[in-house]
C-alpha cells in the first residue's frame, strides 16, 4: 500500500435509480475483494446505473486501473451505464489517456452526475 494512504474501503447506496459505489483509500490488488464485493451488491437489484465515487480515493496504482477495467467489462456485459464521479485532474487524465474515459462519463463530483440524467 502506498505510503500514508488508508486501506481501501467500498459501500452501496442508492439513489434516484442509481446504485453508487463510494469508495476510499488506496486501490491496488489489495482492493479487488471489497470492489468486487460492492459490485456484486450494487447489481443484486436493478439499477438504471453505477455510479463510480472516487472522491475519498486517495491513490489508483496500474492494478487499481485494471481492477476498474474489470467493473466497466461488467457493467457493459450487464448493460449498466457506468459514470464516474469526483477523479482528481490527475487521474481524470489517466482515464483519458487509457481511454477509459470513451467508456464511461467523467462528473467533478456525485451531485453532478447524478443530475446528469
Amino acid at each position: 500500500m502506498a505510503s500514508g494512504f488508508s486501506e481501501f474501503q467500498a459501500s452501496v447506496r442508492r439513489q434516484d435509480g442509481t446504485a453508487i459505489i463510494e469508495m476510499s483509500g488506496v486501490m491496488d490488488s489489495s482492493a479487488e475483494q471489497a470492489l468486487n464485493s460492492a459490485y456484486a451488491e450494487a447489481t443484486s437489484s436493478p439499477a438504471d446505473r453505477l455510479l463510480l465515487n472516487f472522491t475519498d480515493v486517495d491513490y489508483i496504482n496500474s492494478t487499481g486501473i485494471a481492477l476498474i477495467v474489470g467493473v466497466l467489462a461488467q457493467a457493459r456485459k450487464a448493460h449498466l451505464p457506468l459514470v464516474t464521479a469526483g477523479l482528481s485532474e490527475h487521474y481524470q487524465e489517466i482515464f483519458k489517456i487509457t481511454r477509459l474515459a470513451d467508456f464511461m462519463s467523467i462528473y467533478p463530483d456525485e451531485s453532478t452526475a447524478l443530475a446528469a440524467v
